[in-house]
């Protein structure tokens, strides 16, 4: 695999006996090879960032009431003592009717160092070139609702189009078709966006 796809790797929590299970790019993130530990609630608190961990420790005790969808912005600790700042998205993971867990993924945004996109579209992915402004629209609307960059934003595209084993221009063309009625953007946000717009060049 290649080393783009490992920085977003996928998850799944279970309510029932709080029990986890991460991708192997998600392993690798903790400092681990795949299969080496079993992932569990007090060893992924373990790793976050002595500053992040009160908070995303609030976080998982949220999930376990509502179950609700969430998404976070912290660091964690590998096992060399490396850190990296990551962005996890979960949603409910539904049955007969209730919320039994949830699951999503984690995006490594810690090397925001981008590589030449263009290039590896063209030379990997050829038939993404036509499909590009599709795409472009899509990372921004990750970009906007994750605080991530291009490069990560194409990354969890990338990792979306696998998992579901589909062309990523679908995924991106799904995101934007749905945009509009899943992002309800309050009068004051466009306020503030048509006084930058207006004034900037100025």
């Amino acid at each position: 695999m290649s080393r783009r796809l490992e920085r977003v790797g996928s998850f799944s929590f279970y309510f029932d006996g709080e029990r986890w299970e991460w991708s192997d790019a998600v392993a690798r993130m903790h400092g681990y090879e795949p299969g080496e530990v079993v992932p569990t609630t007090a060893l992924l608190l373990e790793h976050k960032h002595p500053d992040d961990r009160g908070g995303v420790a609030d976080l998982l005790r949220r999930v376990l009431q509502d179950g609700e969808p969430f998404s976070s912005r912290h660091r964690i600790i590998d096992t060399a003592g490396n850190v990296h700042h990551v962005v996890v998205v979960g949603q409910r993971i539904m049955a007969a009717g209730r919320a039994v867990g949830t699951s999503g993924f984690y995006v490594d945004v810690t090397n925001a160092v981008r590589r030449d996109v263009d290039r590896t579209i063209t030379e990997n992915l050829p038939e993404l070139v036509e499909a590009r402004a599709i795409i472009e629209q899509a990372k921004g609307a990750l970009m906007v609702v994750y605080g991530i960059d291009a490069d990560h934003a194409f990354d969890v595209l990338t990792w979306r189009s696998q998992e579901l084993n589909v062309k990523l221009r679908v995924v991106a063309d799904e995101l934007v078709a749905a945009l509009p009625t899943a992002i309800d953007i309050p009068s004051s946000l466009r306020t503030v966006f048509d006084r930058i717009l207006l004034n900037s060049g100025e």
